[in-house]
């Protein structure tokens, strides 16, 4: 039997097993590795965080075949010389590779950011974020640093759970959301503006204390800092011995392997791609793969190319009833943004469960 062994049952992972369930030979066994006993929805962690949606909300279980064994564990090594992968408590051999192990905060080297900052990362994170944010009393003040997509759902979704409570959203540019066309940017500036969250723009977060952060030097009090101001892959991609980006995103072949290794494939966050990561691309990248281990064990050649992942749009929510995005590189706000976002979703939900 052929050892095919996934890493990460994150949208990356879960799409590689719904190509190849269609055509799995009968000679290939599949396990999957993750640290929780489920698929996790992370575009909609911030909500979690908020306290509008339940933890059962995000969670979808991973599907059942005679060919898949799903392996619950803590991911620490990977030996790429002797073809394993080591967990916490065990040891995992494969003949072909998937990484796709996701991302983790980047601190920019701000002191104290990773040790009095909370986190919508990793679901884990986001119960205790949840906690936290929902337990403060009234009156009280929440800092989050880094106003892209995230940092910009979280806002405006704790602005419609706890009103009760000051937001202080804290943005490094001169406008929040510059990638996005200005009308976006205004959009979402005029609806903060409206529901009372203060942005406050060229900041930069220098050092952070409990219960406060510095924004040039300059100490500003806040009972919670959640931070959402940039990613990096995980830890255990990270001390892997490849070449990677100047991000830290391991290079990659047109075909998704290790340029030095074709049997080891990297996807989603953890790849260096043309494109910023988004749960879109990794479900791009699982299908090219799909397409490369299915030729191979077909005894045939994969295309040695494959023609650029088309990426759909983007859709961000500002609350349950409003929001903005590009569809078809076509800008659209207000409610039918918000609507589109959530059939998504729910479409996505009711396919995977």
């Amino acid at each position: 039997m052929k050892k095919l062994v996934i890493l990460g049952g994150g949208y990356g992972g879960m799409r590689i097993l719904d190509e190849l369930f269609k055509n799995l030979p009968s000679d290939v066994s599949i396990t999957l590795i993750d640290r929780v006993p489920y698929h996790c929805l992370k575009t909609e962690y911030y909500a979690l965080a908020a306290g509008t949606i339940s933890d059962q909300h995000i969670r979808v279980t991973f599907p059942e075949h005679p060919q898949l064994e799903v392996k619950y564990g803590e991911v620490t090594e990977i030996d790429l010389e002797n073809k394993k992968v080591l967990l916490k408590d065990g040891v995992v051999a494969y003949d072909e590779l998937i990484i796709g192990l996701g991302c983790e905060d980047k601190y920019h080297d701000v002191p104290g950011a990773s040790e009095y900052t909370y986190s919508i990362q990793s679901i884990e994170k986001s119960r205790q974020t949840y906690q936290a944010l929902n337990n403060l009393a009234p009156g009280s003040t929440v800092g989050i640093v880094g106003a892209g997509l995230s940092g910009v759902e979280l806002a405006s979704e704790l602005n419609e759970s706890r009103p009760d409570i000051h937001i202080k959203l804290f943005d490094r540019g001169e406008f929040i959301l510059s990638a996005f066309p200005k009308r976006l940017s205004e959009y979402v500036q005029n609806w903060f503006d409206s529901h009372g969250v203060e942005i406050i723009n060229k900041a930069n977060i220098t050092q952070v204390e409990p219960n406060h952060l510095f924004n040039h030097d300059t100490a500003i009090p806040c009972d919670i800092i959640v931070w959402t101001a940039g990613i990096q892959p995980s830890k255990v991609v990270r001390d892997m011995d490849v070449e990677k980006d100047n991000q830290g995103r391991v290079t990659l072949t047109p075909r998704h392997h290790l340029p030095t290794d074709e049997n080891v494939f990297v996807i989603g966050d953890c790849a260096s791609l043309p494109h910023a990561p988004s749960a879109q691309l990794a479900e791009g990248q699982a299908e090219q793969v799909v397409q490369v281990l299915l030729k191979r064990w077909k005894g045939e050649e994969p295309p040695e190319i494959f023609p650029p992942i088309k990426l759909k749009g983007i859709l961000g929510s500002l609350g349950k009833k409003h929001g903005f995005g590009l569809v078809a590189d076509r800008a659209i706000t207000g409610r039918v943004a918000r609507l589109i976002k959530s059939g998504i979703l729910w479409m996505y939900k009711y396919h995977k469960g």
